[in-house]
């Protein structure tokens, strides 16, 4: 069931992780930095997406151009993407090509310039992407959401920034913030594919050396959720629903339990929210249960859209499905299943070394070492229906839900009381 998997740690503290897959003839390399938009100030918002952008434009010996045109060249593809605790830059090739990879991604890494005509070019495109997903109703209310639950704190701004911080970075902002946050404690190196991992290590050691240590930098500050209704008017065919509450952290015993509460009551298309608003009453097209999880917190979500003359009566019905969480013990069956759902979903993702590179990953950066996945299937088992009642009477409670609406709504007053559960 598990690949094998090594670490080594450098000399400067950056971590090399690797997970044998010999049935596969590809290799999925990423390199992982432990720093996203919660550790940006708000003039910085956004600094971090930018950096990710620029590090594709050109290093001393490679233009744009012709980093794009090398990974095309071996039949690999290359990206990268931004969270608010990590930023990767990961590659896929054959296995034959592994070197041109390492090559290409620790020049990118290590040596990018990033030139000043660069930056204004894509100062242009990342405000085209800003404005990509406000003109994308369905996401940009989990911008709105987030900014909503969190209030001030950097977890409540959005990860590519603001308009006017994106016009105003300039590359001297861009290098002091990437000198300052790129240090090698915060560096995780992970690979996944049919390789040795000395050899591997050889190939990455030595050019990874090279980074020098930081003065560190300061703690996140977990925020305080917030229980606020916010509207936000726009001409659209629909009304897009986010209603948010405390979670729990990625790190959190309770995980398994949480998750499986998610599966229950909105994570796939049997689950209570689907069967109740979708199939049963029409209401929604789209609606789910969401988890993000940080490493000091969380949100325990759901997002719908609906027609606007049934968002009232919808956003009811979410809120007593929620309330049954945590009144009534879910039936052994329905764990039972969600339990199988979640467990063919990680075996299934552990069979592509994108995942498994991705999940070798957040292992080391999160728990220092790598979790078996027959232990993960152990702990999914284990929970039972008192341990998910339990943790709905912890989380779901009265005056702790945050509610964004992004659409033809307008009556802020006819939702003030609808979040007392």
């Amino acid at each position: 069931m598990d690949q094998d998997v090594n670490k080594t740690v450098l000399k400067n503290g950056i971590r090399i992780v690797t997970s044998k897959m010999p049935h596969v003839h590809s290799v999925s390399m990423g390199v992982w930095v432990n720093v996203g938009a919660r550790d940006e100030s708000s003039a910085e918002s956004g600094l971090s997406h930018f950096i990710e952008h620029m590090i594709f434009k050109g290093t001393e010996k490679r233009t744009a151009f012709q980093i794009a045109k090398e990974f095309d060249a071996i039949g690999g593809h290359t990206n990268a993407f931004t969270s608010a605790e990590n930023t990767c830059y990961h590659g896929k090739v054959m296995v034959t090509h592994l070197e041109t990879m390492v090559d290409i991604l620790s020049d990118i890494f290590l040596n990018s310039v990033f030139d000043e005509k660069e930056v204004e070019n894509e100062r242009a495109v990342i405000l085209q992407e800003i404005g990509m997903v406000e003109d994308s109703p369905d996401e940009y209310v989990h911008v709105l959401s987030g900014s909503n639950f969190w209030g001030e704190n950097s977890l409540g701004q959005s990860i590519l920034g603001t308009r006017e911080n994106v016009a105003s970075f300039d590359a001297n902002t861009i290098k002091g913030f990437f000198r300052r946050f790129y240090q090698p404690e915060r560096i995780v190196i992970s690979v996944a594919g049919n390789l040795e991992h000395e050899r591997f290590v050889d190939l990455v050691g030595p050019v990874f050396e090279s980074v020098r240590p930081g003065n560190g930098f300061p703690e996140r500050i977990t925020p305080d959720e917030r229980c606020l209704v916010n509207l936000h008017h726009r001409d659209l065919e629909q009304v897009h629903v986010c209603l948010g509450t405390k979670g729990i952290s990625i790190t959190d015993p309770r995980r398994y339990a949480y998750s499986l509460m998610n599966t229950i009551l909105g994570g796939n298309m049997s689950s209570r929210l689907f069967q109740e608003v979708r199939e049963r009453r029409g209401f929604a097209y789209s609606v789910y249960s969401f988890i993000s999880s940080y490493v000091d917190t969380g949100m325990f979500g759901v997002y719908m859209g609906v027609n606007p003359k049934n968002a009232y009566e919808s956003t009811t019905l979410i809120l007593k499905e929620i309330c049954k969480l945590k009144e009534t013990r879910v039936d052994p069956n329905e764990l039972r299943k969600a339990k199988e759902y979640t467990k063919g979903n990680l075996m299934l993702a552990s069979e592509n070394n994108d995942n498994q590179m991705v999940r070798t990953a957040q292992n080391e950066t999160h728990f220092g070492s790598y979790i078996p996945l027959q232990d993960v299937a152990n702990r999914i088992e284990s929970v039972t229906e008192d341990d998910i009642l339990d943790l709905a009477e912890s989380l779901l409670q009265a005056n702790r839900f945050a509610l964004t609406m992004l659409g033809p709504v307008t009556d802020e007053k006819a939702y003030d009381d609808i979040l007392t559960l």
